[in-house]
């Protein structure tokens, strides 16, 4: 009874901490789209899935990402994501496709890294889970772009490198600043999993 018990307890604990982090997750993915950062907005919802990702494995992670995906995929339709809105109306499909890959991709390999690494420094874990969210997510929409969407980054380019434009001009503040963010959050990630931890005892 007591392992049951015990099961029981673990997978309701798991189904809270879910619930929650979702929450935040449009929370903060909806407030972030309306700051003025062009053409794309900043992404501080990755801080949320790192923690998932950690508290409850890569398939978690993958889950707060695919959360995470579809509340940018909402932003663009609506056009309150401005970039967003044009990657969508230039191919739609493609679109959700990217989104929705670089989201749970992010949250995925944030799990897989703090799995592998927390065993033996759980700081480490926590901060090359949060340096590798943003790279995934922003890679993938940067490969993305390139593959599916060239057409649409040679006119936003100009003249300019699309490579150069699309890593540094579309790109390339968000990035640092998620990167930024998350790597100065690490160490509090780590302080809220082992509170976390310690109140589901």
């Amino acid at each position: 009874m007591t392992k049951a018990k015990n099961t029981q307890q673990s997978k309701t604990f798991k189904l809270v901490g879910l619930a929650i982090l979702t929450a935040i997750i449009v929370v903060l993915q909806v407030i972030t789209t309306y700051f003025p950062t062009k053409p794309f907005a900043i992404t501080l919802a990755l801080i949320p899935i790192v923690i998932g990702a950690a508290l409850f494995g890569k398939g978690a992670g993958a889950y707060l990402g695919a959360v995470f995906s579809v509340v940018v995929i909402i932003m663009c339709v609506i056009g309150a994501d401005a970039g967003g809105a044009m990657v969508w109306n230039a191919n739609p499909f493609m679109c959700v496709v990217l989104c929705m890959l670089k989201g749970s991709l992010a949250g995925f390999v944030a799990g897989l890294v703090y799995n592998a690494l927390s065993k033996k420094n759980q700081i480490l874990g926590a901060i090359a889970a949060a340096f590798c969210a943003p790279i995934v997510n922003t890679g993938i929409f940067i490969i993305g772009l390139l593959l599916f969407f060239r057409e649409t980054l040679q006119v936003w380019a100009g003249d300019t490198d699309i490579l150069f434009f699309a890593v540094i001009g579309l790109t390339g503040v968000n990035f640092l600043v998620e990167l930024g963010v998350n790597m100065v959050l690490a160490p509090v990630i780590v302080r809220i999993i082992n509170a976390i931890r310690k109140s589901s005892k």
